[in-house]
């Protein structure tokens, strides 16, 4: 029996190293992995080519007359978080996994993360320090007369829209919240960035929303880069409580604090969450 099984393993070894060696030698030309699309828009909100990296998900077709929701990511260069967020779409979405439905994501690349993301600040140091900021109301523009539509016409889309943003992506996910809620269904704001211009957004009325579910989280990330003393976790926690009080049955505020991550950690743990809770009937 003893004799058998070595046999049996030693034909077994040999055959995988025999396929191994087949496989390397038919491979010897190395052929690009690709993830996903790469898109250059002009913008005539921005006045300027922006980048788009696509992820599509499993079994798209431009021919069928399937449509998906479309998931906007801020900071989505491919040395940002497009890759690691597209890593986390596609596990969802498999069909063993079958936690969010099968989604476009647009990951939006960098290129003044200041000039974008924030509004006007009061605040003369900050105007020294970042001469560029304050012109999130042009990248707001940008979203919704050149971006969206540029996606939806050329992408099989539905109306379902996710927005996710992380730090100074945080705040203008929460500054289109306030201004521009239509534009997004589903708000993913991560550590936002609320103590800019001493956190002024926090003390904007809310509008009237449409139905809306948003997922805030923060991590262990303590004192805010002001001169007045604040808090992320604090200012993470008022902006939660602020949303929930507006006490509208169409809107769902999830609220998840996460002690073991911190500022640079975040991210990825936080969209994991973040899916679980915004997609709860998709779980089987």
């Amino acid at each position: 029996m003893t004799r058998t099984i070595a046999a049996l393993l030693l034909t077994l070894t040999t055959t995988l190293l025999s396929a191994q060696s087949k496989l390397s030698k038919s491979s010897a030309g190395a052929s690009p992995f690709v993830l996903g699309e790469i898109r250059h828009l002009q913008s005539a909100s921005l006045k300027e080519q922006r980048i788009l990296n696509i992820y599509l998900p499993e079994g798209y077709n431009p021919k069928d007359t399937v449509r998906y929701p479309v998931i906007y990511l801020l900071d989505g260069s491919a040395n940002e978080d497009f890759i690691h967020i597209a890593g986390l779409v596609q596990f969802y979405n498999f069909e063993w996994v079958n936690l969010v439905p099968k989604s476009i994501l647009v990951g939006i690349a960098t290129v003044d993360r200041r000039r974008d993301f924030t509004y006007p600040t009061t605040i003369e140091k900050d105007k020294k320090a970042y001469p560029t900021a304050g012109h999130s109301d042009k990248f707001m523009a940008f979203i919704e007369k050149d971006l969206q539509p540029y996606i939806d016409s050329h992408y099989h889309t539905n109306a379902n829209k996710t927005l996710i943003g992380q730090s100074l992506g945080g705040l203008l996910a929460t500054e289109i919240l306030f201004n521009k809620p239509a534009l997004f269904n589903r708000y993913i704001i991560i550590s936002p960035s609320l103590w800019w211009n001493n956190g002024s957004l926090l003390n904007k009325s809310l509008p009237k929303f449409s139905s809306t579910d948003i997922y805030i989280a923060v991590g262990k990330e303590g004192l805010t880069p002001t001169d007045s003393a604040r808090v992320m976790e604090v200012d993470a926690n008022l902006l939660a409580d602020k949303l929930k009080g507006t006490k509208e049955k169409n809107v769902k505020v999830f609220f998840d604090y996460l002690p073991q991550e911190n500022h640079a950690t975040i991210m990825h743990q936080a969209v994991s969450n973040a899916f679980r809770v915004l997609y709860p009937t998709a779980q089987h």
